[in-house]
């Protein structure tokens, strides 16, 4: 078989495979690529050595049996038999479900999760979102320290594993969205410099020199992202891509990486015959990410909405430490400016930033869809000092209201798994760094910067003792027993909605109209002809609704947290403490 790979700066590379040394040739077509031939098979062991030096694993492997230090291996990408057609699954009336592998089960494999997806085929959602499932160092970690960015963490299951899963979510029709991180590698098992200059000095992050996306050589670094993508999609049959943290990316370029990515995507929906979707996690509110590139903007699909939530996490929970400040102030009226505008930070001032921040979403002209409303992530409950998900300090009234207000709400939907029955197992920070002072580097980091913050550092996880992952998996006994059952069964009852009523993916953003009283914590919004309601104050809320747009009674009940009457003569709604009600006009 064929090996390539693009070493630019060597002078010789010499490829291993099956125990045969093999002299690399220049490829005279491709200035900085060597070729060889060799015979290989699936599964077989290989590796590069350039100018002499250590046997390297491949930077396009897609497979490291050994860890990422070890060599590669080959992968026949056409011997796994797929069981089940796939026609593919919109992202404009997804249902979200973020996922991470190592926790989802005890076991922490492909398989295990695998075989808990009838629960969410019944849940009602229509995508799963993978954490990312790349190599890292060690068996558990989150997934955003990979270093091979076109393989699959082996104690996940590697290649075969993800493929069994992805086939089993289309058997049950749930689409498959795969977490990618394209703005730094992990701090161990990164071989990739000693083949060419795939990060640059030209820009620093917060994890070092930047990936090289705008300096020399980098025309052959974007095609290795491109590639790394595209593989993901056609030989996973995956359904997008959640792309990690893209205001990292430092990119200069007057085509932009992003641009690149986003026709290349469409271009490969094209030719597969079923839709593909780019999900961007941003944290510059700017509404150029989703803006079609013939309009000038970046072309992805949909982009996470933070400012969303953290006007309901303050909205719920009241607190105002760092970037909640600004949504502390007035909760109700930031969540009514992001469930109406997208952005709270549309050109307005950060008091986190210490200075102006954003930019106006043309409402108007863009649809709801592509802003992902959530109330809790893997990022919001894991880089708390706990790890502590909303239901460790919320009753459940108050989770119902959250998830009212984020499965009804205008933006694509997307939960944290184990929300939707209100888990009790925090999600926290957890690392399994082989190199003994990374892991103690990590460990006293966490530990300092959360003791800058108040908080005892003997009370905060160590990332590196494995109790910290076994805490974080989910416990499957909790769906079972009260209150775990019962919100769950609300979940689903929403979701049904959400699936069978228009209003509730309606995709005009200014057609929403918000009503609240700060003082007395209720809040309401109208979709169409519903409207939802939810009261978080611990006393009952008479609420002044009025009548239905059609004026002929206050309208009917289709969904209650408690049992609530509809809208009397007076168009005032009685909603008991820490509940909601969706409401349809007659």
């Amino acid at each position: 078989m064929q090996f390539e790979v693009w070493a630019p700066d060597a002078d010789s590379v010499v490829l291993e495979a099956a125990d045969v040394r093999s002299p690399m040739e220049r490829d005279a077509g491709r200035e900085g690529w060597w070729t060889a031939r060799a015979e290989a098979s699936d599964g077989d062991r290989y590796g590069f050595r350039v100018d002499d030096g250590p046997l390297l694993p491949d930077p396009r492997s897609r497979r490291q049996p050994d860890g990422p230090d070890g060599p590669s291996a080959v992968v026949d990408q056409e011997a796994y038999a797929w069981r089940n057609g796939w026609a593919g699954r919109r992202l404009n009336r997804a249902v979200l479900y973020e996922l991470h592998v190592g926790t989802y089960t005890p076991e922490g494999t492909f398989d295990a999760a695998a075989a808990r997806l009838g629960h969410l085929a019944e849940l009602g959602v229509t995508h799963v979102s993978l954490m990312p499932v790349c190599p890292f160092p060690g068996v558990n970690g989150w997934g955003y320290e990979g270093v091979s960015l076109w393989a699959v963490h082996e104690p996940y299951g590697g290649p075969e594993g993800l493929k069994r899963f992805v086939d089993t979510a289309h058997g049950l029709g749930l689409g498959v969205v795969l977490d990618v991180v394209h703005n730094h590698l992990g701090p161990s098992g990164n071989h990739l410099p000693a083949f060419g200059p795939y990060f640059t000095d030209t820009h620093h992050t917060p994890w070092g020199a930047a990936v090289n996306l705008d300096a020399p050589g980098s025309d052959e670094v974007r095609a290795f992202l491109l590639g790394s993508a595209l593989a993901w999609l056609r030989d996973y049959r995956l359904d997008g891509l959640r792309l990690d943290a893209v205001h990292a990316l430092a990119d200069t370029r007057a085509l932009t990486f992003l641009e690149e990515l986003s026709a290349a995507v469409d271009a490969l929906a094209v030719e597969l015959g079923r839709p593909l979707g780019l999900i961007a996690e941003s944290d510059l509110c700017d509404p150029r990410t989703t803006t079609p590139r013939p309009a000038g903007g970046l072309g992805l699909h949909a982009q996470w909405n933070d400012d969303f939530h953290h006007a309901l996490h303050t909205a719920l929970t009241g607190e105002s430490q760092g970037y909640y400040a600004d949504f502390a102030r007035a909760p109700l009226a930031a969540l009514a400016k992001t469930v109406t505008s997208a952005f709270f930070h549309n050109g307005t001032w950060s008091s986190f930033r210490g200075r102006t921040h954003g930019r106006p979403v043309d409402v108007s002209r863009t649809p709801a869809h592509r802003f992902v409303g959530y109330a809790q992530t893997h990022d919001q409950i894991g880089n708390r000092a706990l790890g502590d998900r909303l239901a460790s300090a919320l009753s459940p009234g108050l989770q119902a209201c959250a998830a009212a207000l984020v499965l009804t709400g205008p933006f694509t939907p997307m939960l944290f798994m184990g929300e939707e029955w209100g888990a009790r197992t925090p999600w926290q920070f957890f690392t399994d760094h082989t190199d003994p002072e990374l892991a103690e580097a990590v460990r006293n980091g966490r530990r300092r910067e959360f003791g800058a913050h108040g908080w005892a550092e003997e009370e905060i996880p160590d990332p590196q003792d494995p109790a910290t992952r076994d805490r974080s998996c989910l416990d499957w006994s909790e769906p079972e027993r009260e209150p775990h059952a019962r919100l769950l069964a609300w979940y689903r009852e929403l979701i049904a909605l959400r699936r069978t009523l228009p209003d509730l993916h309606d995709p005009d953003l200014a057609s929403v109209k918000t009503a609240f009283d700060e003082d007395a914590r209720w809040f309401a919004y109208r979709r169409g002809d519903l409207r939802v309601v939810v009261n978080l104050a611990d006393k009952p809320a008479a609420i002044p609704l009025g009548l239905g747009r059609h004026r002929r009674s206050g309208g009917r009940v289709l969904a209650a947290w408690e049992p609530v009457e509809a809208p009397g003569p007076d168009g005032v709604l009685h909603l008991p403490p820490e509940s909601c009600v969706v409401l349809a006009d007659d």
